[in-house]
């Protein structure tokens, strides 16, 4: 059942406002392949103007393949595809492929300890229009690094921290990631709590200086909660709902977040 949600747990590693860690403390195992279909909305009813709120709104929706395949034990690749729709702004938005190794690992107290470190690169798949509030991204191509330390205790519960940097080419502020994670992974059911921050290192703000913005030079910050509830649905088979919450920030929406999946499961036999 383990390797069923593993996918799940760094499924919304598509865009920044959807993240809860670009990477996960779990791993599929040697040539195993874990695939997930997902699919959420987000209705946000305020916008932070640089750090003032206002009552701007938008309704996005989006749906994600994630894929993950286990090279070794200790060495996973994932990639993820999304599709965005705000407004009348659709499409591709931007590919996140990943790399993540597991340095080290030993039984400690009543659990195992784990630290892995991870690179990733995300680029735009298609040309989307930039120039308002219903953008579905910035057009920046990323190099992204992290490093992660993870303990989960024989009864199944975990918790995981993670940070890094994300260095964005062109205009685009580089970032400062922040997450931590905990959970319990028990019988057929999965579940987790989460606390995601974000830290943008400069750029201006919307309707600041100078005029006409350049939507690429947008500075985000944010703090963000969410949950994620998996039920395994067969031997290969799962599904989830998640849940998420945009508390403040600058440069970004507040507003709720949905979202379901079905996760499958290819094992090597």
């Amino acid at each position: 059942m383990k390797h069923l949600f593993l996918a799940m747990c760094a499924f919304f590693s598509f865009s920044e406002t959807f993240s809860q860690g670009k990477i996960d403390g779990f791993y599929r195992g040697k040539g195993n392949t874990t695939a997930v279909f997902g699919l959420g909305f987000e209705d946000n009813k305020n916008y932070f103007i640089g750090e003032e709120k206002s009552d701007i709104s938008r309704s996005l929706y989006y749906v994600n393949l994630y894929g993950a395949h286990g090279i070794t034990e200790d060495f996973d690749v994932s990639l993820s595809i999304p599709f965005l729709s705000s407004n009348k702004n659709s499409g591709l938005q931007d590919m996140l492929l990943f790399l993540k190794y597991r340095v080290f690992q030993k039984e400690i107290g009543k659990g195992n300890l784990q630290l892995s470190l991870a690179g990733g690169f995300s680029t735009p798949l298609s040309d989307y229009e930039l120039g308002g509030l219903n953008d579905i991204g910035q057009q920046a191509t990323v190099i992204e690094s992290r490093a992660m330390v993870h303990y989960q205790w024989h009864s199944g519960w975990f918790t995981t921290l993670q940070s890094g940097y994300s260095y964005k080419f062109e205009e685009t502020p580089s970032s400062l990631p922040i997450t931590f994670k905990a959970g319990k992974a028990a019988g057929k059911w999965y579940y987790d709590m989460y606390y995601d921050y974000q830290h943008s290192f400069g750029g201006i703000d919307y309707r600041g200086t100078p005029s006409p913005q350049n939507f690429k030079e947008f500075g985000s910050d944010f703090h963000k909660i969410g949950s994620t509830v998996y039920r395994s649905l067969g031997k290969n088979f799962g599904g989830f709902i998640s849940l998420s919450y945009v508390l403040s920030g600058r440069n970004v929406f507040q507003g709720p977040g949905y979202g379901l999946g079905l996760v499958y499961d290819f094992r090597k036999k």
